[in-house]
């Protein structure tokens, strides 16, 4: 069964605040329909408010955006991390170990990764700017590992084979149903092992 939708943006999944309930309608609406084409009042509704109760919370729709794109590469770049130290020193077990974590994150938020790829330049460069330090930083982190286990390789063609990775276990909003959850996992993980190990 499929966890709750966009855990990334949340604490505690269980027990999202009212921040993070109008956080995750927002990414749900937007990857639906494309942030552009959603209003304050269509996210205010999903969570059961008035439009005008959603300022409280957010200065406006591009704040929303722009919180929900800085929580999650701040979510994979502090849990990307915390694996790799968990995982020891071996290359290997720290390969598994950002695997799994990637495949995580991938199934249980599809509909940020859909905004992502279809909204990040709706973002201000300011904003803009902020998340794409922090997803290269994260990318590093797998560029380190994938070096360690490929020492012959040079750093961009880590930095490549690290792409394509994410590129092949993002792929779940494409995916997503198509299989019960414990089973897209093993086989996402098994593909991405296989392409992270294969030969330059």
């Amino acid at each position: 069964m499929a966890a709750d939708p966009d855990t990334a943006l949340t604490v505690d999944a269980a027990h999202p605040s009212r921040r993070e309930q109008i956080l995750r309608a927002a990414a749900q609406l937007f990857a639906e329909r494309g942030a552009r084409a959603v209003g304050v009042d269509d996210v205010g509704a999903a969570v059961g408010v008035t439009g005008p109760a959603i300022y409280r919370h957010f200065a406006g729709k591009d704040a929303m955006l722009a919180e929900m794109l800085l929580r999650i590469s701040e979510r994979l770049l502090a849990g990307g991390g915390d694996r790799v130290a968990a995982a020891g020193d071996d290359p290997l077990a720290q390969l598994r170990a950002l695997i799994a974590f990637q495949v995580e994150f991938a199934l249980d938020n599809p509909a940020l990764i859909t905004v992502h790829d279809r909204d990040l330049g709706v973002l201000s460069d300011p904003d803009a700017r902020r998340v794409r330090q922090l997803q290269r930083r994260y990318v590093e982190v797998w560029v380190a590992v994938l070096g360690r286990v490929h020492p012959q390789a040079g750093t961009a063609a880590c930095r490549g084979r690290a792409h394509a990775l994410f590129g092949l276990v993002n792929s779940t909003p494409h995916s997503a149903g198509q299989l019960p959850r414990p089973v897209m996992a093993e086989l996402l993980g098994a593909m991405a092992l296989a392409a992270a190990l294969a030969p330059a």
